[in-house]
């Protein structure tokens, strides 16, 4: 195998490279959509299963949840959530036990479902929450004026 054989390798690897396409990953998008009822769950599903690459398309009107999977873009499936015009936006919530500090003021949703807090960026922190330090140190054992009920 000289320069020739080498030659052909490099060349036949160079072809085959530009003959491959990328394939996009398959993704999952989840939304935030009003809706009321079955009627709107419907024609919210209608349009999401038309957006290009989509392969399955889940409503949870109880959640007020669609869950799109396939090779599709967030913003492509945001944009033909609009299209309905409801109120859409990407899905905001997560597991509690993923956030760091799940008790943050801005995490806390009443209407966020079971085990969920609204995801928060990394930078608040605890001294951001409605809890008030005097009271957390009213009952502390450094506080040499403390209540001690024992």
């Amino acid at each position: 195998m000289g320069v020739e054989g080498t030659l052909d390798y490099i060349s036949d690897l160079l072809s085959s490279m530009k003959k491959k396409k990328k394939k996009k990953q398959t993704q999952t998008v989840a939304l935030k959509i009003r809706m009321d009822c079955e009627g709107c769950a419907r024609k919210v599903k209608k349009v999401l299963s038309g957006v290009k690459g989509a392969k399955s398309v889940d409503v949870d009107l109880k959640q007020q949840k669609a869950t799109v999977t396939g090779n599709v873009e967030p913003k492509k499936v945001l944009a033909a959530a609009q299209t309905t015009k409801k109120k859409v936006e990407l899905w905001p919530y997560v597991p509690y036990n993923l956030v760091a500090n799940p008790y943050v003021a801005q995490a806390y949703d009443k209407k966020a479902p079971p085990n969920h807090v609204r995801k928060v960026p990394d930078t608040a922190n605890i001294t951001e929450t409605t809890v008030d330090d005097r009271y957390s140190n009213m009952f502390s054992d450094e506080n040499p004026n403390a209540c001690s009920i024992m």
